[in-house]
């Protein structure tokens, strides 16, 4: 199966499942926790509530950087560094659904900015 977007999830039974308050990895170690998760169609994204590790930031993933989801251990494994998360833009809960703000995210995560890969193109 082909993601669509940075905003799909890439295994679609994922987004059966509440992540919220899962544990989350980063490929060089763990970055906190799930504060809030939205399967919204094509703009499906977890904000992540980093704690003490970046001064306790918040910021927003588009669910299509996780790459599996461990529901026995509740933990969220995402393609991504802890400082490429940390320098993300930073989270704004009053701009949410904002799609110009989810534009700038996307941006930054998607195929313009750290090189968003569909699962198809690893090779």
């Amino acid at each position: 199966m082909q993601v669509k977007s940075v905003w799909d999830y890439k295994d679609d039974s994922w987004s059966g499942t509440d992540i919220t308050g899962y544990g989350v990895e980063a490929v060089d170690g763990s970055i906190g926790k799930i504060d809030n998760a939205s399967n919204e169609v094509g703009a499906s994204r977890i904000v992540v509530d980093t704690g003490p590790w970046i001064f306790g930031k918040k910021v927003m993933l588009p669910v299509g950087v996780i790459e599996r989801v461990d529901a026995n251990e509740e933990k969220v494994y995402v393609e991504r560094t802890k400082d490429q998360i940390k320098d993300a833009p930073e989270y704004d809960d009053a701009f949410f659904n904002d799609e110009r703000y989810r534009g700038e995210i996307g941006s930054y995560y998607g195929e313009g900015g750290l090189g968003y890969r569909n699962m198809d193109d690893r090779g």
